[in-house]
């Protein structure tokens, strides 16, 4: 009946897993914006360091993890698994679930074991500031976080609609020394340019990007820093999932269903891709479920093509699954999971049916947050919330079949600071909203052309 599962800090992963290498075939190329034809190592290097660089790149299966960024990790990992015995009784499910929490990071979620190894790059190649978009606000603050340890400045565009919904977010932010604006701003010529064509916008993740590579290209001391989607933030969350596999072996458990909410597909990566890794060496069976809100499915009703990672087309052409670069969801409180792409990998794990999706509405999403809180006593994230949505429905299938299934899902992140979210919840003032196909439609017709 062990509740928590913890490792000693020597069990901090050394390496990171790099899903590139076992790959069942290598990823399509990134494509200059401008030449569209393959991008280069050297045309990154206006924004990225050169090891970032390497990593985004690399076929290496395993990558060193520097020791000065684990003596930083050792501030809060190895993070503990939990089994969610009260949630167990609640449901009544022969299902045994377990979660791993990332809420026990500073900054409150996974971000920031991306954001300590991307800033310590930056550092050791003489970068003095760092420009980023955040959603929902966790990977703002968490990059906040990781460059005031690094004696660093910052600059955080956070899109409106969060920004209002989540003003505590960009006080954490300031507390650690970071500026943090609304984006669509007028600091930029991509802000302007959307403001002047619809002042209320409530702003996206696309334009929020397209701001902060902006502003990057034109400071000298600056480059930019991505808190999802690209290959060297899936790489650094790999210690999520090979924590959870070394914690499940201490109990004798192994994963029938992996499950985690995707946005950008960060937190999910960095659960799932040693569990596929396993399957895909046939170590396992394991079934890996990506949710994703139904007000902005990418996985399940995007098209697999080339796109660019923005509004403005200033950053690389991805092949990902993808809604439309212009695409501008509705204001869900799920902020970290409003993009309108989803990283390459994680989209070439889902077009090669490695892994499944499915998209829930928010109001079902509060629903399993609150079952959860009342159960578990984390207040989640409503980010998080949606992969608990699917494990409680993936629990009370067990319930029906009598099945004994081990259900493993990340809780990424608490929602201390969305509790506005959980007051709309209460007072019914939460839309279901699914994006009409037609406008899907429409956003995909706009995609570049090769």
């Amino acid at each position: 009946m062990q509740t928590k599962i913890i490792l000693d800090e020597n069990e901090l992963p050394k390496k990171w897993y790099n899903i590139q290498a076992d790959l069942l075939s290598p990823l399509d190329p990134p494509m200059h914006p401008q030449t569209k034809k393959p991008l280069e190592p050297a045309d990154l290097e206006a924004i990225f360091p050169k090891e970032l660089i390497r990593q985004e790149m690399s076929q290496d299966r395993y990558i060193d993890i520097p020791e000065e960024v684990r003596d930083i990790l050792l501030l809060w990992r190895p993070s503990p698994l939990f089994r969610a015995h009260k949630l167990e009784k609640f449901l009544k499910t022969p299902a045994k679930i377990f979660y791993k929490y990332e809420g026990v990071s500073p900054p409150g979620s996974h971000k920031p074991n991306t954001a300590i190894a991307q800033t310590y790059y930056n550092m050791k190649e003489g970068i003095e500031r760092i420009a980023t978009e955040t959603g929902a606000g966790q990977w703002g603050s968490s990059l906040a976080f990781a460059t005031q340890l690094y004696g660093m400045e910052c600059k955080v565009y956070m899109v409106r609609g969060s920004y209002d919904q989540k003003p505590y977010r960009k006080m954490m932010m300031q507390v650690w020394g970071a500026e943090c604006v609304p984006s669509p701003s007028p600091d930029t010529n991509a802000g302007r340019a959307m403001l002047e064509k619809d002042p209320n916008t409530p702003g996206s993740l696309g334009i929020a990007i397209s701001e902060a590579v902006e502003d990057a290209a034109t400071h000298a001391n600056t480059n930019y820093s991505l808190g999802s989607v690209l290959n060297h933030v899936c790489l650094h969350q790999t210690i999520i999932g090979q924590e959870a596999q070394k914690q499940l072996a201490m109990v004798d458990a192994t994963a029938d269903i992996v499950i985690g909410s995707a946005g950008g597909g960060s937190n999910f990566a960095g659960t799932a891709f040693p569990f596929v890794k396993d399957n895909i060496d046939k170590k396992s069976e394991t079934d890996i479920i990506a949710v994703e809100p139904a007000a902005c499915p990418t996985l399940t009703k995007g098209l697999y093509a080339y796109d660019y990672g923005d509004v403005a087309g200033l950053t690389p052409l991805l092949k990902m699954f993808t809604l439309g670069h212009d695409f501008i969801p509705p204001s869900i409180h799920a902020g970290g999971l409003r993009y309108h792409g989803m990283a390459p990998l994680v989209s070439k794990l889902h077009a090669d049916k490695l892994i499944t999706s499915t998209s829930v509405h928010q109001n079902e999403v509060f629903d399993a947050a609150v079952t959860f809180a009342r159960t578990e006593g984390i207040i989640p994230a409503p980010e998080a919330a949606h992969a608990i949505r699917v494990v409680i429905d993936k629990a009370l299938e067990c319930k029906k079949t009598g099945e004994e299934k081990t259900i493993l899902f990340n809780n990424s992140g608490h929602g201390h600071f969305d509790l506005s979210s959980y007051e709309a919840y209460f007072a019914g003032n939460l839309p279901d909203y699914e994006y009409p196909a037609e406008l899907i439609a429409e956003s995909l017709r706009h995609l570049p052309s090769l």
